[in-house]
């Protein structure tokens, strides 16, 4: 395999390799002869997930480059603002952060650790849409240059070739886990980046594999566009030539409105919690599940062939969605008398 992926520096972040947990119970409510979760939501920086292994590679070309203030953006759950904000404040970086959605009273979730990390945020108040976050972020830049700072500006969701790379690495760790690399691997897809390298990462780890993505923010067409781009700049990182054109499989019809719980991630969510005593969230992970769930009742998956989730985090934005999840309470109130 013609690749230099070791030769990249990179800087110890994440605790890795994540676990690779069989689920039979869940396997058997969705009619599926093996599932694997790959634990990505172990990584260990700041509750985890797996943006861990993306900012492995950024950091380092921060610390590397001299740089002393990291940027980046998201919506107000962001799991990669608050592991960057983390990662930031471990390596002795100041930490700005640009985010946007609705209007908020109370730091929950995500954002509560956000705020732990002493980050100074930029709140885009009704507003998360992509340009508008990038445009803040080189507004910011541009203020802190002329004020004598050197920052790094670390795109929506980490998503660069060089951050997709942690996951042509965590692929590289998946096909020592397994006996057999004919798998169809699950992952979220939303700026690309993890199904990025995800796909890098079979093509010359696990050759055998089907890697499937699922949109939680995208069209079909955007994702594409894009997934391919990073796989380019990450093949030509790694000095890796790409001999076939690569295909890339994946599905929208399984979100709403971004940040939305969908009444389907609600049930998945609950079944895996139920079924296996894993979480999921509501805005990423519980939509995949629930794709998986979908494309398994339409035979899209091959139920005889193992599946693989990648389980990307996402814990802390439970705890945003108090009103929608804790709702179903099972609770005999006993009072003293």
């Amino acid at each position: 395999m013609n690749h230099s992926l070791n030769k990249i520096q990179t800087i110890k972040l994440a605790s890795i390799p994540t676990p690779l947990d069989e689920a039979e119970r869940l396997a058997d409510k969705i009619g599926l002869s093996q599932l694997f979760i790959k634990r990505d939501d172990l990584t260990g920086l700041a509750g985890g997930g797996n943006k861990a292994r993306k900012l492995e590679y950024d950091f380092a070309e921060i610390i590397n480059g001299g740089y002393d203030v990291v940027i980046t953006a998201g919506g107000i759950q962001s799991n990669h603002a608050r592991m960057t904000a983390a990662a930031a404040r471990k390596l002795g970086l100041d930490i700005k952060l640009v985010l946007g959605g609705p209007d908020f009273e109370i730091a929950k979730g995500n954002l509560l650790l956000d705020v732990m990390f002493n980050a100074e945020i930029r709140y885009l108040v009704d507003d998360d849409a992509n340009a508008s976050l990038e445009n803040e972020m080189e507004k910011w830049a541009k203020e802190l240059l002329s004020e004598g700072r050197k920052p790094f500006v670390i795109p929506i969701g980490g998503s660069t070739g060089l951050g997709a790379l942690g996951y042509v690495k965590a692929i590289e760790e998946l096909s020592v886990q397994l006996e057999n690399n004919k798998v169809q691997i699950i992952v979220g897809v939303g700026s690309c980046g993890t199904l990025a390298g995800t796909i890098l990462g079979a093509r010359i780890f696990m050759p055998n594999a089907r890697v499937i993505g699922i949109s939680v923010s995208r069209t079909v067409d955007a994702i594409k566009k894009r997934t391919k781009e990073l796989i380019n700049e990450s093949a030509a990182l790694l000095d890796y030539n790409i001999e076939n054109e690569i295909s890339i499989e994946c599905y929208d019809d399984y979100y709403t409105e971004y940040g939305i719980l969908t009444k389907a991630g609600e049930q998945a969510i609950r079944d895996c919690a139920n079924l296996e005593g894993i979480l999921l969230d509501p805005i990423y992970t519980g939509k995949v599940m629930a794709g998986l769930i979908g494309l398994v009742n339409r035979k899209t998956i091959d139920k005889n062939i193992p599946v693989i989730f990648i389980h990307t985090g996402g814990m802390p934005i439970i705890f945003s969605f108090e009103s929608e999840l804790g709702s179903k309470i099972n609770c005999t109130k006993i009072f003293p008398e």
